[in-house]
């Protein structure tokens, strides 16, 4: 008795939510990952070896916004398990027919394509360039020229093994990012089976445990020490010196800098405001600028100051600093801590030396402080007090 097939109708599929594979019939299933992503299989035998072909996403979710992804209707599918069932009845690998004809794009190809179709749902320019960098030549070298139907897991280890224990974070990261290409791959048809980047069940087998980054984990520099700091850090003639100085003294995060346009500075009212998409917490945030801030805002006046042009420009017109510019600075002054860490820094200070509230203190960390219904009433942020705050900063920093 034979089988039946096209046992779904659009409805049907549309539905499917649950991990797993579901059949169509015929050999054809779509697949739904345990992330919600699905895909369209085909399962067949060669030469007593069981075997999976992708045939492409259907109806994906969480597409970044302006991103267009092209994705496998039901029919399409259908007539692709058609193809590959005719292709085994005449003695033919349907995937060895396709390899065949399909180009196979190499790792690198592949992902900085992909990179360039995801970069307008990236939040900011720091995220976007970490996801070139995390998959390029700095990490990925030894399989950007490889196809991405031959990447296996041995490739991935390789890439993961020297940094795991180093770099836990960044490994962490270049893992989740090489499984979400190779993922790509095979929704376009370019690889099948297993995906030899995934954690559970596979490469958590393989790897030691990683160690949970607490709240915290970026390198501080104690507060005591932050004055003597910047008293070196004045002696240094860069704009890369310049921005790190104004992202201490401001408490902000370094990407607000790196962005950081004329547009959003009023030099009257001493205000930095940064609009909603620049903030982590996707608010718009005002920052009370000191008047030694003020001053660096006036040295950096002289290399151009109209609406749309960056505070701290970088070395191509039109553009800012590299995002690894104040590391590098960091690096230069032999201070073994990082930007972020400044933050830090700040709160200590702010929690053992000032005066100053907590929620102030918060509110210049634009954390986002108590719970909704006393958001709600706290309408204000406290631009007035975070003033005296970031003045009384400042003032400390400049004490050495």
């Amino acid at each position: 008795m034979a089988r039946p097939i096209n046992k779904f109708s659009a409805k049907t599929v549309e539905a499917i939510k649950d991990p797993g594979r579901h059949s169509d019939g015929g050999g054809l299933y779509l697949k739904v990952l345990p992330d919600g992503r699905r895909q369209w299989v085909f399962m067949y035998r060669w030469h007593g070896k069981q075997k999976e072909m992708g045939l492409g996403a259907y109806a994906p979710v969480n597409v970044p916004k302006g991103v267009k992804v092209d994705f496998v209707s039901l029919g399409d599918a259908r007539q692709k398990a058609t193809d590959a069932r005719a292709a085994i009845a005449e003695g033919v690998d349907p995937m060895a027919a396709r390899r065949a004809v399909v180009t196979v794009p190499e790792f690198g190809v592949f992902a900085d394509e992909l990179i360039d179709q995801m970069a307008p749902g990236f939040r900011n320019e720091k995220h976007l360039a970490q996801w070139r960098m995390t998959l390029g030549d700095t990490y990925c070298k030894p399989i950007r020229k490889k196809a991405v139907n031959e990447i296996d897991t041995d490739d991935v280890l390789k890439i993961l093994r020297p940094i795991w224990a180093t770099k836990s974070e960044t490994a962490s990261r270049i893992r989740g990012r090489i499984e979400y290409v190779l993922d790509a791959a095979k929704a376009k048809g370019f690889r099948s089976g297993e995906n030899p980047a995934v954690w559970r069940g596979h490469l958590a087998l393989l790897l030691p445990k990683r160690h949970k980054l607490t709240r915290g984990n970026h390198a501080a520099m104690p507060y005591t020490e932050v004055p003597s700091f910047m008293t070196a850090l004045r002696g240094r003639v860069a704009v890369s010196a310049r921005a790190l100085e104004f992202t201490i003294l401001t408490a902000a995060r370094s990407g607000e800098t790196f962005g950081a346009k004329w547009a959003e500075i009023d030099m009257v009212a001493k205000v930095w405001t940064i609009p909603a998409d620049r903030m982590k917490a996707g608010r718009t945030h005002r920052v009370a600028l000191s008047d030694a801030a003020i001053s660096i805002l006036t040295e950096m006046q002289k290399l151009g100051s109209l609406p749309g042009q960056f505070v701290f420009p970088g070395a191509k017109k039109d553009k800012p600093l590299s995002n690894m510019a104040m590391d590098m600075t960091l690096r230069r002054m032999k201070s073994d801590v990082t930007v972020h860490g400044f933050r830090s820094s700040f709160r200590d200070w702010c929690g053992e030396v000032s005066t100053f509230p907590r929620e102030v203190a918060e509110a210049a960390l634009a954390h986002i402080v108590g719970d909704e219904t006393e958001r709600a009433y706290r309408r204000g942020d406290a631009l007035e007090k975070r003033r005296e705050l970031m003045q009384a900063w400042a003032s400390f920093c400049n004490l050495a």
